[in-house]
C-alpha cells in the first residue's frame, strides 16, 4: 500500500515540477484554472487512498513532506470536500521563502495557502523532495535539582537551617525564585514551605529557629504604596521576625504587624542575623543596634534587650545561657561569645575560628560550629568549663582536599548550617560561595552519608564537553557526569564544584553573577567560557588536574565599553582595570589575579549584542550597529595555558545590512556558516528590550569570502505589540537545527539548519510538570548533538531551581 502511494505522489511530484515555474507568478496561478483542477483530483485520490490505509490510522498520524518550497505549508487531509486554496503576497526585504505540502490523514478540512515574496528583483526557488518527515520524538529531563517537579522542591539557596530533635530541618533564605524561601524538610523530602514569604516587596531573611509550637524567621517587608494593609510607608522597609505555626502557615498576633499580623518589626535599619527560642523566650540579634532583644514566644511582647556588637547566629546550651556569634567587623575578627539570659557576659569565648557562619549545640550540650574559613569544617567544642575543641567533621580543607574540587560525601564548601538530632544524627548545608545553591546533608553519628538534597541551578544554563560526547557537563560553578541510559532526572551525577575562593579570591565568579556556559576544547584542552545576563563580559578558565583538579582556574575576561568615560566595573574588583574604554585581561603569570601588566585597552560601540566562541577557539562578538561583528581570531595558547586574544588581531566585519540591531552571532568553521539573530530593517524592534533575540534568524554559507546573503531567513517570536508576550529570549545551533526558545512560555522553536523550515515545537514534559519559569538570560538555550545523532537541548529553568534537559532522537 505505501509503495503504490509513493508511486502516485512520484508522479505527482513530476507534474508539480513542471509548474513550479509558473507557480512563482501570481496571475498564472490566479487564471490557470485547469491546473487548479487536475492539482485537486490528484490529491483527492491519494487521499481517498489515505482514508482506507489502516494500518496508518492505527498507529497515529503519519506526515509526508513533498516539493518544499519556502516557508508557508500547503496541507492536504483526508476530508469529503475538495480543499480551498487562498493566494497570498507579500514582500520579505525581497526574500524568498519555501513552502511545504503536507498531506495528512486527519478529519479537518484544511486551507492551502500560496505565498509569493521577491528579492532584490530576482528569484530564487529551492525544492525538496522528501518522502517522510515524522515529528522529531523527544523526552523531557532535568539536571541540578534532587525534585524535578511541583511546588515542593529544593529551594534556591539555604542561608540558615535549624534542626528540631525529631530531625525536622527548618531553612531560610533571602530569596527563592517560586517562593520558597523557607522550607521544612524531612527524611530528605521536602514536606512544606513557609507561606507568603515571596512577593509584594517581602523575603526571607538568614536567621531561623523553632520550638514546640511555632517556627520565627527573619524576613524583609518593603513598601507597597498602601499603609491601609499595613505596609510600610514609602521608603522604609521592615526588618522583622514572623511566626509560623509547624505546618507553615502565619500565626498571627495581637499586635502583630503587615496584612496577617503575624509580623514583628525589629530595626528599619538592619535585618535580624540571628534567632533562639529557649523556655517561653525568643531572642532576636538586632545587628544595627547591637542589641539582644527578648520576646514572649507566644505573645511576642519584648520583655528585655542587652548589648552585644555585631550579634548573629545564636544557641542555647544546656544551663539556659546564650552562645552567640560575634561577626567580624572590618580587621576585627569573629569571635563566639557566652551570655546568660539576663544579658550578662560570661566569661568564656573562641576565637580561633576563622570564618563562623552557624552553631548549634548537640544532644551531649557540646557546642557545633560551621567553619567557613580554609578548613571548610564542623568544629565540636566542649563547653563545660573553658571551652575546648575534641572533634571535627569533614574533610580538612572541605571540597578542596584531595582531589579539589572532586565532590565526595566527606568535601563540605560554604557552610550556612550545622545541626543535630535527639538521636545524633548530623545535619549540614553547604552553600558554595557567591550564594552558588543548596547541597544539604544528613549524616549517621558515625559519619556516614544517609541523605543529600541538592538545588544547584539558579539563573544559569548547562553546556556540554565536545570531546566526551555530552557525559561532561558543565554549568557556571558545577560540572556534572551524565548516564543518559537512566530515567529522566537520574541521568545526572554532581562531580565536581569549579570554584576556588581559597586559592583564587578575584575569580570573576566571585564578584559578578555569570549565567550562561559555553564549553570549547582549543588544541585539545577543555576551556569554560561565561557570560552574563547583560552581555556585559566573557569570563575564561582553564583547567590544570595536576594543580588544581577539578577547578576552573581564571584565565581572561573581555567587557564591553562603558558608554560613560568611567570604568566598565565599578568597585574595587578588579585591581588595575582601564579607567575608561574595554578591555581585555589574560593570566600572564597564571596566579589568577588580575595584574596591572596584564591588561589589553581599547574603545567600541558600548551596545553589545552577544558573544560566540567558535570551535577553533576564536571569539566573536556582536554589536548592535552597523559594521559591528567582532572577530578575535585565537592567537595560541601561551605557556601558563590560556588563550591570547588581542585588539591588534581583531578583525572588523560588516552587518548584513538586512539587520538593524543585531542580538546574538553564531560562527561555525567547519562549514563557513554564519547564524545571526537581531532585530531586521523589516521587522524591527518595538521599544529596546535589549535581553531578547531579535525578530529574525538568516544563515550566511562562505562567510569567510566575504558572502552576505543570507541562505534563508526565519522569522521567530518577537513582540510586535509592546507588551513583551510573546518574545525569544535565546537560540543556539547544533548539528541538523537551529533551536529558540521564548521569553515567557519557554516553548523550543526547531528549525532545519539547512532550510530554515520550522520541525518541531517543544515544550516541557510531565517529568517536570509540564511548566517552567521565564526565561531570563541571553543564552537560556544551549544545544548539543552527540555523535549517535541525539539532540541535547538545555534550557535555563530558574524558577524552580533546575536546568531542563530535551533529548532529541537520532
Amino acid at each position: 500500500m505505501i509503495n503504490k502511494l509513493l508511486t502516485q505522489l512520484k508522479k505527482l511530484r513530476q507534474y508539480l515540477n513542471q509548474h513550479i515555474k509558473k507557480l512563482s507568478n501570481t496571475r498564472y496561478l490566479q487564471r490557470n484554472k485547469t491546473f487548479k483542477f487536475l492539482l485537486s483530483l490528484t490529491i483527492g485520490v491519494i487521499v481517498t487512498t489515505l482514508g482506507i490505509t489502516t494500518d496508518w490510522a492505527t498507529t497515529g498520524t503519519r506526515t509526508l513532506t513533498h516539493n518544499t518550497i519556502g516557508s508557508e505549508n500547503l496541507r492536504v487531509q483526508d476530508n469529503t470536500k475538495i480543499p480551498t486554496f487562498t493566494h497570498k503576497t507579500s514582500s520579505i526585504n525581497n526574500t524568498i521563502g519555501s513552502e511545504n505540502m503536507w498531506v495528512q490523514n486527519n478529519t479537518e478540512i484544511p486551507t492551502l495557502t500560496h505565498k509569493i515574496s521577491s528579492i532584490n528583483n530576482s528569484e530564487s526557488l529551492r525544492v525538496q523532495n522528501n518522502t517522510e518527515t515524522p515529528a522529531l520524538n523527544y523526552k523531557t529531563s532535568w539536571i541540578g535539582n534532587t525534585i524535578g517537579s511541583g511546588n515542593l522542591r529544593i529551594q534556591n539557596n539555604i542561608e540558615a537551617m535549624y534542626v528540631a530533635p525529631d530531625g525536622t530541618v527548618y531553612t531560610n533564605s533571602h530569596w527563592d525564585e517560586a517562593a520558597m524561601e523557607a522550607g521544612i524538610y524531612k527524611d530528605g523530602k521536602v514536606i512544606a514551605a513557609l507561606g507568603d514569604t515571596h512577593g509584594w516587596s517581602r523575603g526571607g531573611g538568614k536567621a531561623v529557629t523553632a520550638n514546640s509550637k511555632y517556627v520565627y524567621i527573619a524576613m524583609t517587608q518593603g513598601s507597597r504604596g498602601d499603609t491601609k494593609e499595613d505596609y510600610p510607608p514609602e521608603g522604609t522597609t521592615w526588618y522583622s521576625v514572623r511566626r509560623y505555626d509547624l505546618s507553615g502557615k502565619p500565626a498571627p498576633f495581637p499586635n502583630g504587624r503587615g496584612w496577617d499580623k503575624s509580623m514583628l518589626i525589629t530595626s528599619t535599619k538592619s535585618e535580624v542575623t540571628g534567632l533562639a527560642t529557649v523556655g517561653s523566650e525568643l531572642y532576636v540579634s538586632d545587628s544595627a543596634a547591637n542589641q539582644i532583644r527578648v520576646y514572649d514566644t507566644d505573645t511576642m511582647k519584648e520583655l528585655r534587650s542587652f548589648t552585644v556588637a555585631n550579634p548573629g547566629a545564636i544557641t542555647i546550651d544546656p544551663q539556659k545561657n546564650l552562645w552567640i556569634i560575634q561577626n567580624k567587623n572590618g580587621s576585627k575578627p569573629a569571635k563566639i561569645l557566652h551570655y546568660s539570659q539576663s544579658g550578662k557576659q560570661l566569661p568564656q569565648q573562641i576565637a580561633d575560628i576563622v570564618e563562623p557562619t552557624a552553631i548549634a549545640i548537640d544532644r551531649k550540650g557540646k557546642l557545633l560550629i560551621a567553619e567557613n574559613g580554609p578548613r571548610q569544617q564542623m568544629l565540636t567544642y566542649e563547653i563545660k568549663d573553658r571551652p575546648v575543641q575534641v572533634s571535627s567533621f569533614g574533610s580538612k580543607g572541605g571540597i578542596y582536599a584531595g582531589v579539589p574540587g572532586e565532590v565526595r560525601d566527606l568535601k563540605l564548601y560554604g557552610l550556612t548550617g550545622v545541626g543535630t538530632d535527639a538521636s545524633g544524627n548530623i545535619y549540614i548545608n553547604s552553600n558554595g560561595f557567591n550564594k552558588s545553591g543548596t547541597d544539604l546533608r544528613k549524616f549517621s553519628p558515625s559519619g556516614k552519608l544517609m541523605w543529600r538534597s541538592l538545588g544547584l541551578i539558579f539563573v544559569d544554563n548547562a553546556d556540554a564537553d565536545p570531546k566526551t560526547d555530552g557525559v561532561d557537563l558543565f554549568t557556571k560553578q558545577e560540572h556534572y557526569l551524565m548516564d543518559y541510559s537512566k530515567a529522566a532526572g537520574k541521568q545526572w551525577n554532581y562531580k565536581a564544584y569549579t570554584l576556588n575562593p581559597f586559592k583564587y579570591p578575584q575569580d570573576p565568579r566571585l564578584h559578578t553573577s555569570p549565567d550562561g556556559t559555553f564549553v570549547r576544547r582549543i588544541q585539545g584542552k577543555r576551556f569554560l567560557f561565561l557570560t552574563d545576563m547583560y552581555n556585559s563580559f566573557l569570563q575564561i578558565y582553564r583547567f590544570n588536574p595536576a594543580t588544581d583538579g577539578k577547578v576552573a582556574i581564571p584565565a581572561g575576561m573581555f567587557v564591553g565599553t562603558n558608554g560613560a568615560d568611567k570604568p566598565f566595573i565599578t568597585g574595587n574588583w578588579p585591581p588595575h582595570q582601564p579607567e575608561q574604554g574595554e578591555w581585555i585581561w589574560r593570566d600572564r603569570n597564571g596566579n589568577g589575579k588580575f595584574e596591572k601588566n596584564e591588561y589589553d585597552r581599547s574603545k567600541d560601540y558600548p551596545h553589545l549584542g552577544g558573544w560566540w566562541v567558535d570551535s577553533k577557539g576564536d571569539v566573536w562578538k556582536a554589536l548592535r550597529t552597523e559594521n559591528g561583528i567582532r572577530h578575535y581570531p585565537l592567537q595560541g595558547i601561551d605557556p601558563k595555558g590560556n588563550p591570547i586574544y588581542s585588539y591588534s588581531s581583531m578583525e572588523k566585519q560588516t552587518t548584513p545590512k538586512i539587520f538593524n540591531d543585531l542580538r546574538r552571532i553564531e560562527y561555525f568553521p567547519e562549514t563557513d556558516s554564519m547564524y545571526l539573530s537581531g532585530f531586521t530593517v523589516d521587522r524591527p524592534a518595538f521599544g529596546d528590550d535589549a535581553g531578547v533575540s531579535g525578530s529574525e534568524i538568516a544563515r550566511f554559507d562562505n562567510w569567510s569570502k566575504g558572502n552576505r546573503t543570507p541562505k534563508w531567513r526565519i522569522v521567530i517570536p518577537y513582540d510586535s505589540t509592546g507588551k513583551r508576550e510573546v518574545s525569544t529570549a535565546a537560540i543556539s545551533v547544533a548539528g541538523d537545527y537551529v533551536f529558540a526558545v521564548t521569553v515567557k512560555t519557554a516553548e523550543v522553536y526547531v528549525y532545519n539548519a539547512k532550510t530554515g523550515a520550522q520541525v518541531q515545537q517543544l515544550k516541557p514534559g510531565p517529568e517536570v510538570g509540564s511548566e517552567s519559569g521565564w526565561i531570563d538570560i541571553p543564552y537560556g538555550i544551549r544545544a548539543f548533538r552527540r555523535s549517535n545523532g541525539e539532540h541535547l537541548v538545555f534550557v535555563e529553568e530558574n524558577w524552580k531551581g533546575k536546568v531542563i534537559m530535551y533529548r532529541l532522537a537520532g
